[in-house]
């Protein structure tokens, strides 16, 4: 299972025009397909589970929110085999009116960094005038910049690229799909 998680580059595609929920397709550097997400329509809290396929047979990454509904939702990622919590997320409420911010956190809640989009200006635009700008979030771990995450503009089909710059004992690629996917639920809903 290590090997799935061994590239730099992975791009997060969410399904267009499912009725009732989302498809996540998750693939590695080389196109191939490694993990799928369906998150179900009309729940109070979030419970992502990234399987390796559509056969839902094998679960790899679980992705739990902590409250039902909560301004400043918390997440936690686990690893879905050993349930071992890979880390946590946070978002920073107030802050991410204008421009979108998270916490990052280690398996004990230390806080070890942040994931900020791009500009201010840019999320200021993005908000109030139009939502054609695509997003880019850059992930800070230690000051150093651990990932980036790009955002396309299709109005037809929602991509995001992770780019992971380097390795982290905390901050790894399960860790960087996990919170991929949960850009990619959070910011589908917000639209």
């Amino acid at each position: 299972m290590a090997s799935i998680f061994s590239d730099r580059q992975y791009l997060i595609k969410k399904k267009f025009l499912k009725l009732f929920g989302s498809d996540f397709k998750v693939y590695d550097g080389s196109g191939q397909q490694i993990l799928f997400a369906h998150l179900k329509a009309f729940k109070l809290k979030e419970d992502i589970t990234l399987f390796r396929d559509e056969s839902k047979a094998e679960p790899v990454i679980r992705v739990k929110a902590r409250n039902i509904i909560d301004f400043s939702a918390a997440y936690d990622f686990y690893d879905a085999r050993t349930e071992r919590k890979l880390g946590a997320v946070k978002r920073k409420g107030w802050k991410s009116i204008i421009r979108d911010e998270w916490v990052v956190m280690d398996q004990n809640d230390a806080e070890i960094g942040r994931l900020q989009e791009d500009t201010g200006l840019l999320a200021f635009v993005r908000r109030f005038l139009t939502n054609l700008i695509p997003q880019t979030f850059h992930m800070y771990v230690n000051g150093s910049t651990v990932a980036t995450y790009k955002n396309n503009f299709n109005p037809f089909l929602s991509k995001v690229q992770v780019s992971l710059a380097q390795d982290h004992p905390v901050f790894n690629a399960e860790f960087a799909i996990a919170m991929g996917i949960l850009l990619c639920a959070i910011e589908g809903k917000q639209r």
